[in-house]
């Protein structure tokens, strides 16, 4: 009798075990835990491949630069600030002596750069374009490309290398190309809109942010990095911990070899990952919070389909027209086409690691390729590819190859009504 109360007990036990873990929680890998910072994902010419009886006519393809060094030295100055304190005081760890040293080598490494594209983001790009060149041969010879880009740097040199690869390839080609805030208004829209501007100023999104930040980030990294006799004041730990995630999470971005599970648990990396995805998803994905950030798209979407139109009717006088932003330009235009994986609508917040994983929508170099083709019969069609993998265009369906009729009807639907054309 007590033997059975005995496993009866253990049943109990093992019970409430399993129900105290947090069904919201994930367990993504180091390398996905990496986040936006993510390298481009490894992809072959073979993955691009379309049937004989289809001909590509045209593409249109919208860009993220490649990997980039660290934007500004907001993290690591915080960070070292916090280091040398614990050195100081003696409390540091041998841990905080090898991210002290990592931090090092990221500033001696990004000195003069920061933001800038680096050697693995221009590899990336030219790669990009080899693939695109070899899976679409027709398009690049003895015609004509139009390429623009952001004002930024790294999203010209993205440009750049794309452009400039095209052309070893084949310089039977003429590429004009534009950088400048003239682009703005499709790739940089934030900058004037002013409706956006007007939600980020507000406090919604941010309280639900920052109630998850309080809720998720775990204090455990700073501790062992600083020591458990740092004096944290208030928030601080959580701070540091995040501040240790940024930075080492994009040391692969900056060809910085680490191995992050010498830092982090596999459940403290999800939690820091979760933090800032959900940071990505409430500033510029579609949400039940606002309308304005997948908005900000609309411009580009309609001349995403204003140019295939032109094409069409063969008043389009360039085979590819290429353009280069931010990861702020992908994630709203993907939230306002629905493309698969880019479009979730919640109210239970904590549940958006789970299906809007931003290492998936906007690694580096993340890009969207609509590729139109015509059939033998002269009918026309279309094919869209997130990071150069064919997805479903319209919810429901399951070919990847849409009429274009089909197609634009759908698209048209996804602009707000009183700015369809």
């Amino acid at each position: 009798m007590k033997r059975l109360y005995f496993i009866f007990t253990l049943c109990l036990l093992g019970t409430s075990a399993v129900s105290a873990a947090d069904p919201t929680d994930t367990n993504y890998s180091f390398i996905e835990c990496q986040g936006s910072a993510i390298p481009y994902p490894q992809r072959t010419v073979e993955g691009l491949a379309y049937p004989d009886s289809l001909k590509p006519v045209f593409i249109n393809h919208v860009g993220r630069h490649g990997a980039r060094f660290l934007s500004s030295s907001k993290f690591t100055t915080s960070l070292m600030r916090a280091l040398h304190k614990a050195d100081s005081l003696r409390t540091i760890t041998p841990m905080g002596r090898e991210i002290m040293d990592i931090c090092k080598l990221v500033v001696t490494r990004t000195a003069g750069r920061w933001g800038a594209l680096d050697f693995l983001g221009m590899a990336e790009q030219r790669a990009i374009a080899s693939r695109t060149f070899m899976a679409f041969r027709p398009l690049f010879s003895d015609t004509k490309i139009n390429a623009i880009s952001s004002y930024v740097p790294r999203c010209v040199m993205s440009m750049d290398e794309f452009t400039h690869q095209l052309t070893r390839l084949n310089n039977k080609v003429e590429i004009y190309m534009s950088s400048g805030r003239q682009n703005s208004p499709l790739v940089r829209p934030w900058d004037a809109d002013e409706a956006y501007k007007e939600y980020m100023a507000g406090d919604e999104w941010r309280n639900v942010y920052n109630s998850y930040f309080d809720s998720k980030v775990p204090t455990g990294v700073a501790e062992r990095t600083l020591g458990k006799a740092y004096p944290f004041e208030g928030d601080e730990a959580k701070d540091i911990s995040m501040n240790i995630y940024k930075v080492l999470s994009s040391c692969a971005s900056m060809s910085i070899g680490i191995d992050l599970q010498k830092y982090f648990t596999q459940k403290e990396i999800n939690a820091l990952w979760s933090v800032e995805n959900l940071h990505h998803y409430l500033t510029h994905s579609a949400s039940t919070l606002s309308s304005t950030a997948p908005e900000l798209a609309v411009k580009l979407l309609t001349e995403l389909i204003e140019t295939i139109d032109s094409a069409v009717d063969g008043k389009n006088p360039y085979s590819v027209m290429l353009r280069f932003g931010h990861a702020e330009t992908l994630m709203p235009l993907f939230a306002l086409m629905h493309i698969p994986g880019c479009y979730y609508m919640t109210n239970y917040f904590d549940t958006v690691g789970q299906h809007w994983r931003d290492f998936y929508v906007i690694p580096m170099a993340s890009n969207l390729q609509i590729i139109l083709f015509k059939s033998e019969k002269g009918n026309y069609y279309v094919r869209v590819d997130l990071n150069e993998t064919p997805v479903t265009l319209i919810p429901g369906r399951t070919s990847i190859y849409t009429p274009w009729s089909s197609a634009k009807e759908y698209l048209i639907r996804c602009l707000p009504q009183h700015l369809q054309i």
